[in-house]
């Protein structure tokens, strides 16, 4: 998020320099520097067996099914994030939940915090943001996110984890 206006007093902010962070905005009056903060979401790869996780939903990509995902809400630790995602979107639990890595979509603003977890329990029960969710081999997935980079980027790093098992 790029600040304009200081979100305490209301004043216009001005320009900063802050050393290795360059030019930042202030605000004067409250002598506050407002670094530009992404928003932290969660990308989850939930394998079951030789299955992974998939969803469909359109508002996201027209073509591409994608895996989980959501965005970390106040006062919530990312590793509850994933589990409250999946359990919203898919009806289902997880557990061992493994951090992945992470990507940066600039244009979106987003820091995406990628992981993968294991099921544990649970009917899938697809929530209304979805219009579908379905187990596939995880060997047929990227060829049914084409157009989703990150989760693509996700299922080859889920594939090199198994292969080490």
């Amino acid at each position: 998020m790029k600040y304009v206006y200081c979100p305490t007093c209301g004043k216009k902010l001005t320009s900063r320099f802050s050393y290795d962070e360059g030019n930042i905005p202030s605000c004067d009056r409250c002598n506050t520097m407002y670094f530009d903060t992404p928003k932290p979401t969660v990308v989850v790869a939930v394998i079951k067996d030789d299955e992974i996780l998939l969803l469909k939903q359109s508002y996201i990509f027209k073509n591409s099914k994608v895996l989980v995902s959501g965005y970390v809400s106040q006062g919530e630790t990312v590793e509850e994030t994933v589990g409250r995602e999946v359990q919203e979107e898919t009806g289902i639990a997880i557990k061992d939940i493994k951090y992945l890595g992470s990507c940066s979509i600039l244009e979106k603003e987003l820091l995406m915090l990628t992981y993968m977890a294991n099921y544990s329990s649970g009917n899938l029960v697809k929530s209304q943001e979805v219009e579908g969710v379905e187990w596939v081999k995880i060997t047929d997935a990227l060829s049914q996110m084409e157009e989703d980079i990150v989760g693509r980027t996700v299922v080859k790093r889920v594939l090199q984890e198994l292969s080490k098992n």
